[in-house]
């Protein structure tokens, strides 16, 4: 699991709005473009501690990095991931392996938006839940997908023989980049990390909708088609009906939430008279 804290932890939340930014109207095969982008990224700035250190030294001002990146990336990476990467470079990072965490959560982010663009975003997440069970229940599987001695291709080809037409194309992408991006970790560390950020952007694109009351067909689906224009791709509601919140709803989305309930409203006239 990718758990960052301090500065880091900041600084990729506000990566994760970047990504939003540039993932808003793409198309799906966009979106995995720019996975596989940021995941080529990630295997030589994992590869280099000087490279990892040179991105994040806060005494080197924010220009100069960017234009390492250019200089390191801009004749095999397209423009999206490029401005993506310049931007990780501009924050703060409380380690150096702060900004290469950062990267690959939102690699895994922009392939798991692929699925989403096509309504598919809960079967990535059952898959790869599928997978790490199979992992556990088969030791010859783990230790195939583990032996050092066995290239990244030989792995990425054991997965597709076995996973190629079970799994989504995005899945089967994410397996593959497991092999290659393993970042010194086990290949279960490695898929728990990605599960995780499966989730993070299967939360991001999820409204939980509190109503008193239930909404119809045609209330939800504008609301659907809201949210959905606010971030740039489809956005399913999750509703719960709460007769304690007495009228209104409130929205939880993303990080953000808008409180419009009679109760909430009732507990802010209460505050302000107080004070």
């Amino acid at each position: 699991m990718i758990v960052l804290g301090g500065s880091s932890r900041q600084s990729l939340a506000a990566l994760r709005v970047a990504l939003d930014n540039t993932l808003k109207g793409v198309s799906a095969g966009d979106a995995s473009a720019i996975s596989s982008d940021l995941f080529k990224a990630l295997v030589a700035i994992d590869s280099s501690t000087g490279l990892r250190r040179a991105l994040t030294d806060s005494a080197r001002d924010s220009s100069s990095k960017s234009d390492l990146i250019s200089d390191l990336f801009k004749k095999s990476l397209g423009g999206p991931a490029l401005a993506l990467l310049a931007s990780a470079t501009a924050l703060r990072w409380s380690a150096p392996s702060g900004i290469a965490d950062a990267i690959e959560q939102i690699a895994v982010e922009a392939e798991a938006t692929a699925e989403n663009l096509g309504n598919s975003l809960d079967q990535v997440q059952s898959e790869i839940f599928t997978f790490s069970k199979l992992l556990i229940e088969n030791p010859d599987l783990r230790t195939a997908l583990s032996e050092r001695s066995q290239s990244a291709e030989a792995k990425q080809a054991l997965l597709k023989s076995i996973f190629g037409s079970k799994f989504s194309a995005s899945t089967n992408s994410l397996l593959a980049h497991s092999v290659e991006s393993r970042r010194a970790r086990s290949i279960e560390k490695t898929i728990a990390a990605y599960s995780h950020a499966v989730t993070a952007r299967r939360n991001r694109v999820n409204a939980h909708i509190k109503s008193s009351i239930a909404l119809s067909d045609g209330q939800a689906k504008k609301l659907a088609d809201s949210l959905t224009k606010q971030i740039g791709q489809p956005v399913h509601l999750n509703i719960e009906i709460d007769s304690s919140i007495l009228g209104g709803i409130s929205i939880r989305f993303g990080d953000e939430v808008i409180d419009g309930t009679i109760s909430n409203r009732l507990a802010e006239a209460s505050r302000a008279l107080v004070s």
